[in-house]
């Protein structure tokens, strides 16, 4: 696996440790690209902060709604 593959494995892991820092960086981040882009994206940035929840929370094994 390449170095991107690597770093984002880690990331995972990190945040299955950690999921409460990990809740607030998301929120974070996807509450800063709804303010930059005046919420044009907010279902997108929605979903993918849900998905990337799903990823460390349970492994990514919930299916998609």
């Amino acid at each position: 696996m390449g170095k991107l593959g690597d770093m984002m494995n880690k990331a995972k892991e990190m945040a299955k440790g950690h999921p409460d820092q990990a809740d607030k960086g998301v929120s974070g981040a996807e509450r800063m690209v709804d303010e930059r882009t005046g919420n044009k994206y907010d279902a997108q940035t929605d979903k993918a902060a849900d998905a990337v929840r799903r990823s460390y929370q349970d492994g990514g094994t919930t299916p998609e709604r």
